[in-house]
């Protein structure tokens, strides 16, 4: 005996399939005024299903990222800082380097936008299907400190083993402690050639030695890094200056 539409909705309530029952109304309605033949709405009802359980995935892989927010290239002032390297950034964005387990390190002065790029290259990297672990490299030190105050460092570690990219931003923004300089070290490390690693730095390379205490050991990183890795440059003035500059002229001029 055919089910009645309440029946159907508590089947598909009871078969997990939020995606068709959502719609199920505006389908049934489409196909009993001639506008879709029975397997067209039903068709159509399937991909609705497929679309609600794909946009969970990424919502859920996003909120697994640690990203802070969804950062693209639409709102990126490239022609603010013409000399950002517009075409090296797109190239990232194309996420061939994850594929082929390669590094990008990106270089340059406070608010020229490196932050941005690195968080638009992690959010396509999430739609592509990527695990992407994000964190501020301050950040990632003090959660990596309170996972071994409470036992979960093992547990921490193999999240951040696990992904197809890290994205390790500001690094040097804050000074590093030594046992804080040895786990970003030791990731680095334990992902090369294994998994695609993200850093973003205000520092030039070449000062990395000393600011994480030990030149000899950070040497072969170094070399790892520039093997298999994309250098970028950012040059130009800072982005978040001209726009305090902006918002200090208005106010002045309204008052």
């Amino acid at each position: 005996m055919p089910m009645n539409m309440q029946e159907i909705e508590r089947t598909l309530k009871s078969l997990r399939l939020p995606g068709m029952r959502s719609t199920l109304d505006t389908r049934s309605l489409q196909v009993a005024q001639g506008n879709l033949s029975f397997m067209d709405g039903f068709s159509l009802l399937l991909q609705d299903e497929m679309d609600r359980r794909h946009s969970k995935l990424i919502e859920r892989r996003y909120a697994l990222s640690g990203l802070p927010e969804k950062k693209t290239f639409e709102d990126f002032e490239w022609r603010y800082n013409p000399k950002v390297p517009k075409n090296e950034c797109f190239e990232l964005l194309t996420g061939k380097f994850i594929t082929e387990r390669e590094d990008a390190i990106l270089i340059g002065p406070p608010g020229t936008g490196k932050s941005h790029v690195a968080k638009a290259v992690a959010w396509s990297a999430v739609l592509r299907g990527h695990r992407v672990f994000y964190r501020e490299a301050h950040v990632l030190i003090e959660d990596l400190m309170k996972a071994q105050a409470i036992g979960t460092l093992r547990k921490f570690l193999t999240q951040i083993e696990a992904a197809d990219l890290v994205v390790l931003d500001d690094l040097f923004l804050r000074k590093i402690a030594t046992h804080g300089a040895d786990e970003v070290i030791e990731i680095v490390m334990n992902r090369y050639g294994k998994a695609s690693t993200l850093i973003t730095s205000n520092r030039p390379t070449e000062d990395w030695g000393k600011l994480l205490g030990d030149a000899v050991v950070v040497a072969p990183v170094l070399d790892r890094l520039y093997h298999r890795s994309y250098l970028l440059k950012f040059e130009g003035k800072s982005y978040r200056l001209g726009q305090a500059a902006e918002r200090l002229a208005k106010r002045r001029a309204e008052g």
